[in-house]
């Protein structure tokens, strides 16, 4: 018979908080500021700036983007990361050089400040105040609005 030792007490007690923590997070996935799995995308306010933020989120097989970037009026925009012409390319999405956006399958260059401005043609798609809640600390874009779009990612190789 093996007897306890403190140490042993104490380093048993510390796996299982670090077994009960990644539970938790497991459940919580689609909660921070990525959502690989399910539930709302929370996007934390605190993390834009002027330099587009990417926020992955998977739906089944289905490897969605949303980006999110404080335009010059401080206001902040967000879109899925895939224009609204190229898409079904599947290299339908953008990559933030300068001051613009850049599809990566036609070049168009999109001004930040048009994010959630412009719709139609080559341009990410917006994700306008409808489809969003936020407060002063989070954007938040339903778990049921992100799947109603997951079409648009459906050829994507990136």
């Amino acid at each position: 018979m093996v007897k306890s030792s403190p140490a042993n007490k104490k380093a048993a007690g510390i796996v299982v908080a670090l077994v009960i923590g990644l539970i938790l997070v497991g459940c919580n996935a689609g909660g921070g500021g990525t959502g690989t799995g399910t539930g709302d995308l929370k996007i934390p306010k605190s993390e834009i700036s002027e330099t587009a933020k990417f926020y992955p989120y998977r739906v089944g097989r289905v490897n969605m983007e949303v980006l999110a970037v404080k335009a010059s009026d401080g206001t902040i925009r967000t879109a899925f990361n895939t224009c609204q012409i190229c898409f079904d390319s599947g290299r339908g999405y953008y990559t933030h050089q300068g001051d613009a956006l850049i599809c990566q399958n036609c070049g168009n260059r999109f001004g930040l400040d048009q994010i959630e401005r412009e719709m139609g043609g080559c341009n990410p798609v917006p994700i306008l105040k409808e489809n969003k809640t936020e407060d002063d600390t989070y954007i938040v874009i339903s778990q049921a609005f992100l799947e109603k779009n997951k079409d648009l990612f459906g050829n994507r190789r990136k």
